[in-house]
């Protein structure tokens, strides 16, 4: 099937990896991002790249982009009690034979930059302010009309739009929503103390303080909470609000509250959402990936690595398959499980860190370690 004309519909970091590996693999491809150009397409401060992710960015040539600009890790990461003393060692997984970090850590729009670099320069072409508004399927392949005006027929269609993706309704029979954790996290980049050389997991009463290592120089804070569905803070009480809830802490958490949380016009606040979609994950020839299929909470660092992962089985799925159907198949038969494992885990930390007292026995640090293990095996 290389040659074959494919229509990636969202231009995030799901579908920008998917570009390049299926560019990469022969195929003319297309992208149509609906956010009007690279910068207002990303979202978030930092992100955490696991060693699972750095291996599928090597497959596509990205890795050492991202590491040169990012922080790799010794170690995955710490976890301290709410003074700041330390409670276990949180060692990550490596994969035999790599010299890949156990994580790295980088600025979200450094890793778009790396994306689309790498993806313009297989040969991808880019639209940006564009997306579709009707897919009709059919055997000679998929009409397409988009939101210019102008419509084309293609091979092949990849939904990678997101938690609130457009393209699901075409390939599921039944409607799938993403579900509220019954959490929200602030997010804030901050000069890196000395300390923050892995990921720092910080315990509190009512929530969890964290830190990311995303440059020599740069870091991220983010602080996990219960929060009401559908209240939104204004923005400028942002950093009223985070010192607020940051008041128990001592150590790492208390100090950095007290030099960096003050200006509210920096700091990201996000909903904490998942969803894991039944397969098969394709109908015909338009088929779904990353956030579409599978959104995941981010208390495992692994919401972009399945994505990025989705991107690279995809593509080498349709290269070693004569049929689209049996192509398709085979890439939702090796994501599903693997996917639903992250949701799941990941769901399982925020319903503990939410209340703890109801999961005495709940091992967050053995659990974490059990699924870096686990995305450490072969995709």
């Amino acid at each position: 099937m290389n040659g074959s004309t494919v229509l990636i519909v969202g231009g995030g970091i799901g579908g920008l990896s998917a570009s390049i590996a299926l560019s990469d693999a022969g195929y003319d491809v297309n992208v149509v991002e609906i956010q009007e150009d690279l910068h207002s397409s990303v979202y978030g401060v930092g992100i955490i790249q696991p060693v699972n992710a750095l291996r599928a960015l090597d497959a596509i040539g990205c890795a050492e982009a991202c590491m040169a600009v990012g922080y790799a890790t010794t170690a995955w990461g710490q976890m301290l009690d709410v003074d700041g003393n330390l409670v276990r060692e949180m060692p990550g997984a490596r994969i035999p034979g790599s010299e890949l970090p156990p994580m790295n850590g980088l600025t979200r729009p450094q890793l778009h930059r790396i994306l689309t670099d790498k993806a313009l320069g297989s040969g991808v072409t880019i639209d940006y302010s564009k997306t579709f508004t009707t897919l009709t399927d059919g055997p000679g392949g998929v009409e397409v009309t988009y939101t210019d005006g102008s419509a084309n027929v293609v091979d092949f269609v990849v939904g990678a739009d997101g938690v609130y993706s457009k393209v699901r309704p075409y390939v599921l029979a039944e409607d799938v929503e993403p579900v509220y954790l019954g959490q929200s996290a602030f997010r804030l980049n901050i000069p890196r103390e000395p300390e923050i050389d892995r990921i720092i997991l910080q315990h509190g009463p009512e929530g969890l303080a964290g830190f990311v290592p995303i440059g020599p120089d740069l870091a991220y804070l983010f602080y996990n909470t219960t929060w009401e569905e559908g209240r939104w803070l204004d923005q400028d009480s942002m950093a009223d609000e985070l010192r607020k809830r940051l008041a128990p802490f001592g150590g790492l958490t208390g100090r950095v509250r007290d030099k960096y949380v003050n200006d509210s016009s920096q700091i990201v606040f996000r909903p904490e959402e998942w969803l894991i979609a039944p397969g098969p994950w394709h109908n015909g020839r338009i088929v779904l990936m990353g956030d579409a299929v599978h959104a995941v909470t981010p208390h495992l660092g692994q919401g972009a690595a399945q994505a990025i992962e989705d991107g690279v089985v995809l593509a080498q799925c349709l290269s070693s398959h004569s049929g689209h159907e049996e192509a398709f198949a085979a890439y939702t038969e090796r994501r599903y499980e693997r996917c639903k494992l992250v949701v799941e885990s990941s769901v399982q930390i925020g319903e503990y860190e939410m209340d703890p007292a109801s999961h005495p026995d709940f091992d967050h640090a053995g659990l974490t370690q059990r699924v870096l293990e686990a995305m450490a095996r072969p995709i």
